[in-house]
C-alpha cells in the first residue's frame, strides 16, 4: 500500500436483522477468519481496515460498524447512520424475512437518516446454502439495480464473496464512475466453485451460521 495517497477514513455501517451473518462478514474480511459460534452483536462494534485500490492508485480506510439487529436496538441504530459513506443491507438467503425486512425496514431507514450520496451495498449471506434459498437471486438483483446498490452473494464459511463486495463498494466510493476490471468475473468463478464442492460431497451436513 506504500506509495498511494490515502483517501479520508470511509464510514460503513452493515443493517440487517438479528442472525443474518453481520458479523461474520466482518470478521472473515478482518481477519480472514469463521466463528460458527460467533454471539449476537449487542449495540453496536467498531473495527477498521485500511485497503489498497491499486487500479485508481489510493488507499481507503474503512471505518466498519457492525450494528446490532435486534428489534429493541433498532432505535439506537440511528445513530450509527451519522456521517455514513457506505451501507450494507445483509440479509439470509435461507430466510426470505430477512429480505422482506431489509427492503421494507432497513432501507427507508437509510433514505431517511442518510444523504442521497450514500453507496449501498446488498450482501444475500450464507450463499454456501444456496439448495435452500428462498430469495431468488435474479429477484435481488433486479432491485438492486432500482436502488443503485453493489448486490454481491456471501458466505463467511466458504469464504465467497465478500472480498469483491468490500472491493467494489470502495470503488465506487472514491469514483462512481470507474468501472473496476475482473471483479465480476471473479464472483462467478468463486460461487461455482463453491457450487461443485458442495455437490462432491452431498453427505456432507450442510450447516451454516453466517
Amino acid at each position: 500500500m506504500e506509495g498511494h495517497p490515502q483517501v479520508p477514513g470511509c464510514k460503513v455501517v452493515l443493517l440487517g436483522d438479528s442472525g443474518v451473518g453481520k458479523t461474520c462478514i466482518i470478521s472473515r474480511y478482518l481477519t480472514d477468519t469463521f466463528d460458527e459460534n460467533s454471539t449476537t452483536t449487542n449495540g453496536a462494534t467498531y473495527c477498521s481496515k485500511s485497503v489498497s485500490f491499486d487500479q485508481l492508485g489510493k488507499n481507503l480506510l474503512f471505518d466498519i460498524w457492525d450494528t446490532a439487529g435486534q428489534e429493541k436496538y433498532k432505535a439506537l441504530t440511528k445513530f450509527f447512520y451519522k456521517d455514513a459513506a457506505i451501507c450494507i443491507l445483509v440479509y439470509d438467503i435461507c430466510r426470505r424475512n430477512s429480505f422482506d425486512s431489509i427492503k421494507n425496514y432497513w432501507y427507508p431507514q437509510v433514505r431517511e437518516n442518510v444523504g442521497e450520496n450514500i453507496v449501498l451495498g446488498i450482501a444475500g449471506n450464507k450463499c454456501d446454502l444456496y439448495e435452500k434459498e428462498e430469495i431468488k437471486e435474479e429477484e435481488v438483483r433486479e432491485w438492486a439495480n432500482e436502488i443503485g446498490a453493489v448486490f454481491e452473494l456471501t458466505s463467511a464459511q466458504s469464504n465467497t464473496g465478500i472480498n469483491e463486495l468490500f472491493e467494489n463498494l470502495g470503488y465506487k466510493f472514491i469514483d462512481p464512475n470507474f468501472k473496476p476490471a475482473r471483479i465480476e468475473e471473479k464472483r462467478e468463478k468463486s460461487i461455482v466453485i463453491n457450487k461443485n464442492d458442495l455437490k462432491k460431497n452431498e453427505t456432507k451436513t450442510k450447516k451454516s451460521f453466517c
